[in-house]
C-alpha cells in the first residue's frame, strides 16, 4: 500500500463529527470556565446581596444582555469550529444586543438631570470594569481554546473572536453577581467594552492558541 492508499483509507475510517455534539463539546467546556470564574469571583470580590439585587430589573437587565452575547458568541464559535467554518447570523445577533443596550442606555441619559449624567453613566467602577470582565473571562476562554483544539478551525482569528466573544458573556454574567452597577448606561458602555476587549484579545491570540 503506497502512501496515498495508506491516507485514504484513514481517511475513510474517520466518522465527521456531528454539529450537535460540536455544540455540546463547546457549551461542556464554557460552564466548566463559568465555574472556575465563579470561583474567582468569591475568592477575589465576593458576591453581592442577592436577596435584595434579584429584586431589581438592573440585575436581570445586565444578566440577559451578557448571556445574549455569551449565547451569540456560542453559536458562531460552533460554526468556526469545522473546516471552513462561516459565522452565519451570530454577529448580526450581537449586534443587534449591543444596539439595543447603546439604545436603552441613551434613553437612561436623556431622561437624567445634567447634574447626575456623568456619575449615571461612569459610575463608581468605570476604571476597572472592563478589566475585571476580561479577567474573569480568561478561564472560559481557555477551556474553550482547548476544545477548540480539539476540533478543526481553520478560520483561527475568528475563531478566537468568537470564543473571546462567548468568554466575554460567560465573563459579565459572572462579574454581576458583584457587580452593583444600575443605569443602563453604564452596561452600554463598559460592559460592552469589556465584552470588545475579550473578542478583540481572543482574535489576537487564536492564531497562535487554536493552532492545531
Amino acid at each position: 500500500m503506497n502512501t496515498a492508499d495508506l491516507i485514504a483509507a484513514l481517511a475513510g475510517q474517520e466518522a465527521p463529527i456531528q454539529p450537535r455534539r460540536v455544540g455540546r463539546n463547546l457549551m461542556i467546556a464554557a460552564l466548566f470556565g463559568a465555574c472556575i470564574a465563579a470561583i474567582i469571583l468569591v475568592v477575589w470580590l465576593g458576591v453581592r446581596p442577592l436577596a435584595d439585587a434579584i429584586q431589581t430589573r438592573m440585575f436581570w437587565m445586565k444578566g440577559s444582555y451578557s448571556l445574549w452575547l455569551a449565547v451569540a458568541g456560542g453559536f458562531w464559535v460552533a460554526r468556526m469550529a469545522r473546516p471552513g467554518g462561516l459565522p452565519g447570523s451570530a454577529p448580526l445577533i450581537a449586534g443587534a444586543a449591543v444596539i439595543a443596550m447603546i439604545a436603552m442606555g441613551a434613553v437612561d441619559l436623556a431622561r437624567t438631570a445634567s447634574p447626575d449624567l456623568i456619575r449615571e453613566w461612569l459610575g463608581s467602577t468605570w476604571t476597572v470594569c472592563p478589566w475585571r470582565i476580561l479577567a474573569l473571562a480568561s478561564p472560559v476562554y481557555l477551556a474553550v481554546a482547548w476544545m477548540l483544539r480539539r476540533l478543526a478551525p481553520t478560520r483561527l482569528g475568528w475563531a478566537g473572536v468568537a470564543a473571546g466573544l462567548l468568554a466575554g458573556g460567560v465573563g459579565a454574567t459572572v462579574y454581576g453577581f458583584y457587580c452593583q452597577e444600575n443605569t443602563a448606561a453604564f452596561v452600554a458602555t463598559w460592559y460592552t467594552l469589556g465584552i470588545a476587549v475579550c473578542a478583540v484579545v481572543g482574535g489576537l491570540v487564536g492564531p497562535r492558541l487554536l493552532r492545531w
